[in-house]
């Protein structure tokens, strides 16, 4: 059974935050209520715009890495399809 994410939550100033968790619905809440990542305090609310799953923690935290060295246009196409 799939328990590590990485997550894309869209803040409302437009910007994208990529995250890692192991229950994707309160990490969002957490974000909304602004108790989530230092960045996303004063973003909010925010939408989840893409959800990935993975057996393990690594795999979870390399794909999250990944996804952060990504550039905007690369963010974007990935969660275009959503």
């Amino acid at each position: 059974m799939s328990d590590h994410y990485v997550y894309v939550i869209e803040c409302a100033d437009g910007s994208l935050y990529t995250g890692y968790t192991t229950d994707v619905e309160r990490r969002v809440a957490e974000h909304d209520a602004g108790e989530g990542a230092k960045y996303t305090r004063g973003r909010t609310p925010v939408t989840l715009r893409h959800v990935e799953s993975f057996d393990s923690r690594s795999a979870a935290l390399s794909r999250e890495h990944a996804i952060k060295s990504l550039s905007r246009a690369g963010k974007e196409d990935l969660i275009g399809g959503e």
